[in-house]
């Protein structure tokens, strides 16, 4: 009889652990649910506790007061304003390397020159530069490369195609669509270029 009562002790303390097990990583799992998507979290507090799913504008309010996570990977923005001609221009990192460059939303692909791939330690034989391209400085031939990484601000993205033409076609960099449709989204409010990873 005693080794019963045991047991069944046994069984209840077992319970009582795995409850707040289970609560103690409920609760440490909420904060990080509520950064990413505060709506998500309160769809599943209103399933589980039954009340009516809170307005979407009440939830936004809420998530538009909490302080912007600085550390996260992804909500990464950049507002640049027009120069005085109405061009946007910064500093890029290509590879690492502070350049200044100018968005091009003309460009399909980033544009580099010659010199500027070899900064970045992109090295290009004679051979390799076997397209023939028009530019604003006439015809010139271009090849085809890779920039590893490609960074305004906090804004990084990996892995951009490049192409690079002759110094004499082209003195500066610009920055093409290729960039911009990789962003979470950018768009030109009031003179300023809001990127958004």
């Amino acid at each position: 009889m005693r080794s019963v009562i045991a047991e069944i002790q046994g069984v209840t303390m077992l319970r009582k652990f795995l409850i707040v097990g289970i609560s103690a990583g409920v609760s440490a799992a909420v904060p990080t649910l509520y950064q990413s998507n505060p709506e998500a979290l309160a769809t599943m507090l209103s399933a589980v506790i039954g009340e009516p799913e809170p307005d979407r504008q009440q939830v936004s309010a809420i998530a538009s007061t909490r302080a912007p996570v600085t550390n996260a990977p992804l909500g990464r923005k950049f507002e640049l304003a027009a120069d005085p001609r109405g061009h946007f221009t910064a500093d890029f990192r290509l590879n690492g390397r502070l350049l200044p460059a100018m968005i091009d939303t003309g460009a399909t692909l980033v544009a580099i020159n010659a010199s500027t791939a070899r900064k970045i330690g992109i090295s290009l034989r004679p051979h390799e530069f076997r397209y023939k391209v028009e530019t604003a400085n006439g015809p010139t031939k271009a090849a085809t490369a890779t920039i590893d990484n490609l960074q305004i601000g906090r804004i990084v993205i990996d892995k951009v195609q490049a192409v690079v033409l002759e110094d004499k076609a082209l003195s500066g960099t610009l920055i093409g669509m290729n960039f911009l449709n990789r962003l979470g989204k950018f768009e030109i409010k009031n003179g300023t270029l809001v990127m958004v990873q």
